[in-house]
């Protein structure tokens, strides 16, 4: 038995950190949409009990240390399964991006072995347990466009966004989300305006949305690489209406109404950087 299931890259349009929690972790507000840049999981069946990943990437690695494989490994023990299952990784979404490449793949795991072992599992269920392994795959699981609070773990469904096109640029560069969160000092950090940009996506103002994409985790990345600052400067000057920094970086996106527009911003980020991606949304 085969199942293919996309796992689609995401962008933050909005992340504040509101505060430590006694446990270390940090509770925050994200609102986040899903792009299609997306990596493609291939699951097979096995008799035997056990669970292998496979992929062609020099940064992921293929054992338990896999999100996805620790996805399979959870949702076995979690219900009970004694089959096994062969996971093909396709990577597309670049790695320690600040896209969430290795949560919505382990989304995508889950959702996959729902389908390819006819379980029925509501998604709920499934984010529930996602969030044992990591902050983004509860909305991995969903997709679409939303808001997670707490750790990652509460998931509310937005609307989506007025369309428009997303440049995407990764300098040649790999981020730590928990070395970045280690860096946050409370008093110190900027809270973009969140509800500013729920506003903006329930009335689908696109102007009022790039006016308000804000991210707290920014500024401490690009003190550690100012070339995300660059980045961002270049696709200013080049007219993108909205820019900002995903997740804990260093991916930098543009956000721009007209596809004539989208495509000269990123030919020229071609030229200043090595990984760039022209996508649409899907959320």
């Amino acid at each position: 038995m085969t199942h293919f299931e996309k796992a689609p890259a995401k962008i933050n349009l909005s992340l504040d950190v509101l505060r430590k929690r006694h446990d270390g972790y940090h509770d925050v507000e994200m609102i986040m949409t899903t792009v299609d840049l997306a990596d493609r999981i291939e699951l097979n069946t096995l008799e035997e009990d056990r669970v292998e990943v496979s992929l062609w990437s020099r940064y992921v690695p293929n054992d338990e240390r896999n999100l996805a494989y620790k996805a399979a490994i959870a949702f076995k023990q979690k219900y009970n399964i004694t089959k096994g299952v062969h996971i093909k990784i396709e990577k597309v979404i670049p790695v320690s991006a600040g896209l969430g490449g290795g949560s919505t793949d382990a989304a995508a795991v889950l959702r996959g072995l729902n389908q390819l072992w006819n379980m029925n599992i509501p998604l709920d269920e499934l984010a529930e347990l996602g969030s044992t392994l990591g902050s983004d795959i509860p909305f991995c699981v969903y997709g679409s466009t939303g808001i997670a609070k707490g750790f990652g773990e509460i998931v509310e469904k937005l609307p989506s966004p007025p369309p428009f096109w997303v440049v995407l640029a990764k300098p040649d560069i790999g981020v730590s989300t928990r070395t970045i969160f280690q860096r946050v000092k409370m008093d110190e950090i900027a809270h973009p305006n969140t509800n500013a940009v729920i506003e903006a996506l329930y009335e689908k103002d696109f102007d009022k949305l790039c006016d308000n994409i804000g991210n707290s985790l920014e500024a401490i990345t690009a003190s550690l690489h100012p070339e995300v600052l660059r980045i961002k400067e270049k696709m200013r000057q080049a007219g993108a209406s909205g820019v900002l920094m995903s997740g804990s970086g260093p991916t930098v996106y543009g956000l721009v109404e007209q596809q004539s527009k989208a495509q000269r911003i990123y030919n020229g980020m071609k030229g200043f950087c090595q990984e760039v991606y022209l996508v649409r949304l899907i959320g």
